[in-house]
């Protein structure tokens, strides 16, 4: 069916490609219109604060312009990617191997479950003086911390994607000759439940992102711990800055992992 734009999934063009991208044009302009409409409610505000409270955007952008001229921003985000990029990976990797094989297997689900109750609950900041003791003040320390925090999700996301897929398809695929535990988790579940699957993924993300800042608060040098030092020091513009970078790198990764999503789950 023809369409005036195009959405916002991934659409057939005329040869059989499937783009990368889908651009909805009416979707991309509410949105322009709804980001410069919060960026004069925030110059209005700010109009009727001390600057020390809430700067203006301008007041934001030159400091932000200072940081990068200087090599403040890239040098702590450089230092928070070295402990995000492996947290992320570590984590979101067991979490995956973790949920689908609970998932799939009844006897390791009853032995974990009193264990995965237990630590469940457990948010990652209370991790941190493990992390001081076990790795040190350092980037491993953090990537302890991120990791824990990618680990719940994408356990819980594999977890009940393993758990949702159908019965009769298992049977289907018994009949059509795939047999063994392996053969129908490769050919047939992680399959059918890799929508849930990489949703957690693209959550996790996300999540990670904001655990950067918690993960550094014990010293680790990054755009969390240049924040922590900005609000002791009443520097708002500063604060501002370095949350709307962290803004941006989880907007440029969400992009592109959307984007690989699309290609991956092309059959949905």
């Amino acid at each position: 069916m023809a369409t005036d734009v195009q959405s916002d999934h991934a659409v057939t063009t005329a040869d059989g490609e499937l783009p990368l991208v889908g651009i909805d044009r009416r979707r991309a302009g509410l949105g322009t219109v709804g980001f410069l409409g919060f960026l004069g409610l925030w110059w209005v505000a700010a109009l009727l604060q001390p600057a020390y409270v809430l700067p203006a955007p301008p007041v934001v952008a030159e400091a932000a312009l200072a940081e990068l001229v200087s090599g403040e921003i890239t040098t702590a985000l450089g230092e928070s990617v070295r402990h995000w990029v492996p947290g992320t990976i570590i984590g979101t990797t067991l979490g995956v191997a973790a949920g689908v094989a609970l998932g799939w297997s009844a006897v390791l689900d009853d032995l974990s479950s009193p264990v995965v109750r237990t630590l469940r609950p457990v948010p990652p900041l209370a991790l941190i003086g493990f992390a001081i003791a076990w790795f040190g003040i350092n980037h491993a320390g953090a990537a302890f911390i991120i990791a824990v925090g990618a680990f719940w999700i994408n356990f819980y996301a594999s977890y009940g994607g393993v758990e949702g897929v159908s019965d009769d398809l298992l049977d289907v695929a018994r009949s059509l000759g795939v047999d063994g535990d392996l053969e129908l988790i490769k050919s047939v579940v992680i399959p059918a439940a890799s929508p849930e699957i990489m949703t957690g993924i693209r959550t996790g993300i996300g999540r990670c992102w904001m655990l950067v800042v918690a993960a550094e608060i014990f010293g680790v040098p990054g755009i969390g711990r240049r924040i922590l030092r900005a609000s002791n020091n009443l520097q708002v513009d500063l604060v501002i800055t370095y949350i709307l970078v962290l803004s941006v790198m989880f907007l440029v990764v969400d992009m592109a992992y959307r984007a690989v999503q699309r290609r991956v789950l092309v059959w949905r």
